[in-house]
């Protein structure tokens, strides 16, 4: 044997190797057959067992026992194509009158495409492999294997033109406070054509959620508004607003003694804008905090490419955005969110009842203060 080569005896400390098996372990593997007509629920706890199922499994039942718990804030980071493909309808409008999402920070473009199902219009389910020139030739439009008339889009176009020229819609907004006015009048729109219950923004308008877009220019919306400035009308969308709004929400949720729990779909800027609530809490206001207490996200991106760097739970907590000592309450999921959130959509209804709505919204006001109260305090402690 080499003097400096330790040697292992796989037969002794049998009990000692047990005890650490049983320590490390979280479950025998014996799952159930699969029976006819079983639960979505009742699947996921116990079929879903390993890999990204297990993973699945864990997001499933940290979202309905610690995110849903009473004194838990919820924010929803939304990106990829989702509403187009029905999943605002599907998913996130019950998730929101449920009260298990509590602000959202979405693209534009989400937002955009919502507006379509409120207005009455249609979308269709095709396949990935069309003749993209030939729909081209036909004013058909393509997201993969959505498919729509190009009409949609310039019936929507006219709708947010019209609307934004009102009287209402003539100052300086936070993109919550924008949205939240736009949702008013989709929901209102909604009600006209029967259609209630399809857009997000309605929902949101109703149950008082705010719903942030991060990169307000980098949708139709945005371009629409950046059209009616050209021709003179004061329409303002400030995302430095939404910078401190959602700082305010964090700051509140935890400073009042509950938690902050972030459910991330997909990546990009929702993601960052989420998670940056944080370290503008600590870093740049300098307010004593230690991060987002739960942390779950879907995503198909990897940390070694670039895309998912700075995101993972671990490394979000280096910049203070993940709360270290709540680290075990974190999960990423590698899976497409389109398969992730209907999923975790039937299990939270399935194992929780509704919560009353926060109506984060009509609480801003009062948050912006609060905010700029303790941040005040800790300016003057600097000047002194």
């Amino acid at each position: 044997m080499h003097p400096h080569k330790p040697h292992y005896d796989r037969h002794a400390g049998s009990a000692e190797n047990k005890e650490f098996l049983r320590k490390i372990s979280r479950q025998r593997i014996d799952p159930p057959k699969v029976a006819p007509n079983v639960a979505a629920a009742d699947l996921l706890d116990t079929v879903f067992l390993s890999y990204n199922a297990g993973r699945l499994r864990e997001a499933c039942q940290l979202f309905a026992k610690r995110y849903l718990a009473p004194e838990t804030t919820v924010g929803l980071a939304l990106s990829g194509a989702l509403t187009p493909a029905g999943l605002g309808m599907s998913c996130l409008v019950p998730l929101i009158e449920a009260g298990f999402i509590d602000w959202i920070v979405s693209t534009g473009a989400n937002l955009y495409h919502d507006t379509h199902y409120a207005l009455g219009m249609d979308l269709y389910q095709a396949g990935p492999s069309l003749p993209d020139l030939e729909l081209r030739e036909n004013q058909v439009i393509r997201i993969y294997d959505i498919v729509f008339d190009y009409e949609n889009l310039l019936g929507t176009d006219a709708f947010f033109r019209q609307l934004l020229r009102g009287e209402a819609f003539q100052k300086t907004f936070s993109t919550a406070e924008f949205h939240h006015l736009v949702g008013k009048y989709l929901n209102e729109r909604e009600l006209q054509t029967g259609h209630t219950g399809k857009s997000l923004l309605a929902a949101a308008y109703r149950c008082g959620v705010p719903v942030y877009t991060s990169s307000p220019g980098d949708s139709s919306i945005g371009m629409n508004v950046a059209a009616l400035q050209l021709e003179g009308y004061k329409i303002q969308i400030n995302p430095f607003l939404d910078v401190n709004q959602t700082a305010a929400i964090v700051w509140n949720a935890k400073a009042e003694g509950g938690a902050s729990g972030v459910f991330i779909l997909g990546g990009g800027s929702p993601k960052n804008f989420m998670l940056q609530t944080e370290p503008q809490i600590q870093e740049v206001l300098g307010l004593l905090e230690a991060g987002h207490d739960y942390f779950l996200q879907c995503t198909d991106a990897r940390p070694d490419t670039g895309g998912l760097s700075g995101a993972t739970p671990s490394e979000a907590m280096t910049w203070g955005k993940v709360d270290p000592d709540k680290l075990p309450d974190t999960v990423t999921c590698y899976l497409d969110s389109t398969v992730a959130l209907p999923l975790i959509t039937a299990y939270a209804m399935s194992r929780k009842s509704p919560r009353p709505l926060r109506r984060l919204i009509d609480k801003l006001p009062d948050l912006m203060v609060k905010l700029e109260t303790k941040y005040a305090e800790v300016c003057q402690g600097r000047a002194e």
